[in-house]
């Protein structure tokens, strides 16, 4: 079963950046995907972005693409998500999830394990 957990939230003005990062630890991440969810204030959760960890590759909400890259390190079993030109709009908790299956989805309903959250705060 694994376990995640998310770090690097913050407090940032509009338009700046912050890194989230999410350590995987407790089962093997072949054919995994790991996705990054957010809840804004009075909001449902939403997909943000998601990576397979084998080959790599990714999705991204129409809303954060070209301003959020996900990445990862599989030696360290971390997956990164890069967040440019960040708006109020994006704030909310940030949480990462895992999909045993690999869907390439960005539904809540495919992920079987979920973080804790992290806050992110995007405010002048």
């Amino acid at each position: 079963q694994l376990q995640l957990v998310e770090s690097g939230g913050g407090l940032v003005q509009p338009g700046g950046s912050l890194r989230l990062s999410c350590v995987a630890s407790g089962g093997s991440l072949d054919g995994v995907a790991i996705g990054w969810f957010r809840q804004g204030p009075g909001k449902e959760r939403e997909g943000v972005s998601c990576i397979a960890m084998s080959g790599g590759g990714t999705y991204y909400r129409n809303s954060v693409r070209g301003r959020f890259t996900i990445s990862r390190d599989n030696a360290k079993r971390t997956v990164y998500l890069q967040m440019d030109s960040l708006k109020p709009e994006d704030t909310g908790v940030y949480y990462c999830a895992a999909d045993r299956i690999a869907s390439m989805t960005l539904f809540t309903y495919d992920y079987d394990y979920w973080g804790q959250g992290t806050q992110v705060t995007v405010s002048s």
